[in-house]
């Protein structure tokens, strides 16, 4: 039997380890030969990369260190674009967003708990409809998945680079990255965009891995507890500590400074309170 060719890269190590043998990848790749998320999941394949910013990073803040080795061990789909107030109403049947109008904006002022159930009631409908394998699910990212998500393959502060500009993503423009002159945080720009509201998702281009938005717009809520530090050292699928009080939220918002939307800037919030500037956007990968 001839292998299939239409598959996504790397999609034999959405179930397998980094160290699978060949036979295992031929297996599994036939395995799967069938599945298609749709075409606003986009594969995330497994590798390693370091999480957080380097000391020497401008604007940078204690919480994004000490710089940790990360292994993802696993493949997994994320959304293209964060989740929109279409899709939350047609699975919920409510919209708590502010900024209504426009279905193609993102959710926001949805709470972490009501964001995980979207993606139960999400994995429960494809499950019944056969098509998803045991113990894969729709989730919220890990905090680590996401930064290795949002990066894809880039060590700079923004997956464009180094300069987080007016124009290229939804947030406050007239405060620009990096900073200038005697600015410590942000780059003053007195013609600069700020919208003061949501855009609807795709509006600015993706990075290399076809994911949009993961600098401003909205906040992301991610599975893990909030911790005061990243672990340091080298780990493999990193999950967070023990609950704890807040939830991790991340890549910024509309009305953050550029500076708060780079990769590597961590955040946090109540998960029982919604935010107009925060919502969520989901993973198809194995269970935590």
């Amino acid at each position: 039997m001839a292998l299939q060719t239409n598959l996504p890269t790397g999609i034999a190590e959405l179930l397998l380890p980094v160290t699978a043998n060949r036979s295992q990848r031929f297996y599994f790749a036939a395995f799967w030969s069938g599945f298609n998320p749709g075409t606003n999941m986009a594969y995330i394949p497994a590798g390693r990369f370091t999480m957080g910013s380097p000391a020497t990073e401008p604007a940078r803040y204690p919480t994004e260190g000490p710089q940790t080795e990360v292994t993802i061990s696993r493949g997994f789909w994320m959304g293209r674009y964060e989740v929109t107030q279409g899709e939350f109403e047609a699975v919920v049947g409510r919209n708590p967003s502010q900024f209504v109008g426009d279905p193609n904006r993102p959710v926001e002022q949805v709470e972490w708990y009501d964001a995980v159930a979207y993606c139960d009631a999400v994995t429960e409908r494809e499950r019944a409809a056969g098509r998803l394998p045991s113990g894969y699910v729709y989730r919220l990212p890990t905090e680590a998945e996401w930064e290795y998500a949002c990066r894809a393959g880039t060590a700079t502060a923004v997956h464009y680079g180094e300069a987080l500009r007016s124009g290229m993503a939804n947030f406050q423009g007239n405060f620009e990255y990096p900073p200038c002159g005697e600015e410590l945080d942000h780059c003053l720009n007195p013609s600069g965009v700020a919208l003061g509201q949501t855009a609807p998702v795709g509006s600015y281009a993706p990075n290399a891995w076809g994911l949009h938005d993961m600098h401003g717009n909205v906040f992301e809520w991610c599975a893990d507890w909030w911790a005061e530090s990243l672990p340091g050292g080298a780990v493999t699928d990193p999950a967070g500590p023990a609950e704890t009080a807040p939830k991790v939220i991340r890549g910024g918002g509309w009305q953050s400074f550029a500076a708060d939307c780079r990769s590597a800037v961590r955040s946090d919030s109540n998960p029982i309170h919604g935010n107009y500037d925060v919502g969520f956007r989901v993973v198809l990968g194995p269970a935590l």
